[in-house]
């Protein structure tokens, strides 16, 4: 795979770290990055089952490069934009589960790539903003479909009109990250959930990943049609039914606090 210089791999057996390498660009998506995530999660190496996606420096990413904001007509501007959705559609529906370690700006472009990330660990100096609306712009990355879904349309609006910004404790508290964790320990954190959900069932986390954002999306009564489905796939695996019978026997995990 030829990425470019501001795409890293790095290998931790089952869970891969795809870091973004622009520190001094307080990494900024240009077109070169944002088609390097592309290659990565259009063919994750062999044997990840999970990835952590990470960041240099001390911000996660400030967004949109503005060295992208070449004059565009209407068309070309609907495909770039159409071009951002694909990359990050390929994130959050992909084959494997992805956390993000979010430090610093996560700021328009770089919270639409957060929020495409399946689970989001903060850090305490995250901070949130979706700054188009102040330079006569609007998102174009996905936001306005994802940003709504753990926020609300009402916050986002606010976020857009006003310039908000949001720091890491009221990020947590309105759903941007699930995980609050203190400085440094974000990359840690990620790689210990990841290597949890590495060890999951396969099949499980292919349902979760694909199954349940339609199942949420759909009409219920489809809804529930699909999670019956997909209940008897997942439990008809020869893993699951192992899983099963350990925990039967006394040998499998239990819940814990």
């Amino acid at each position: 795979m030829t990425l470019p210089d501001s795409v890293q791999v790095e290998d931790h057996g089952e869970v891969a770290v795809v870091r973004l390498a622009r520190a001094a660009k307080r990494n900024a998506l240009d077109d070169a990055t944002v088609l390097g995530l592309e290659a990565v999660f259009a063919d994750p190496p062999a044997g990840v089952r999970a990835v952590v996606l990470d960041a240099e420096g001390d911000h996660f990413s400030a967004g949109l490069d503005l060295g992208e904001l070449a004059e565009r007509d209407a068309f070309e501007g609907l495909q770039h934009s159409r071009m951002w959705h694909r990359v990050f559609d390929r994130i959050e529906r992909g084959t494997v589960p992805v956390v993000a370690v979010l430090k610093g700006a996560v700021v328009g472009g770089g919270l639409e790539l957060a929020c495409a990330a399946h689970i989001r660990v903060a850090e305490p100096s995250a901070f949130y903003a979706l700054p188009e609306g102040q330079r006569g712009l609007f998102v174009g990355g996905g936001a306005s479909v994802r940003v709504p879904k753990l926020v609300g349309v009402h916050r986002m609006a606010d976020m857009m009109l006003t310039g908000r910004v949001l720091d890491a404790d009221e990020g947590q508290a309105l759903g941007l990250s699930q995980y609050r964790v203190d400085a440094g320990q974000g990359l840690p954190h990620a790689l210990e959930l990841a290597k949890k959900i590495a060890g999951n069932s396969p099949v499980t986390n292919f349902a979760v990943l694909q199954a349940l954002p339609r199942i949420a999306e759909a009409d219920p009564d489809q809804g529930y049609l699909m999670e019956s489905l997909m209940a008897a796939v997942a439990s008809s695996s020869g893993e699951a039914q192992e899983r099963m019978r350990e925990f039967l026997a006394g040998r499998g995990p239990k819940v814990q606090r």
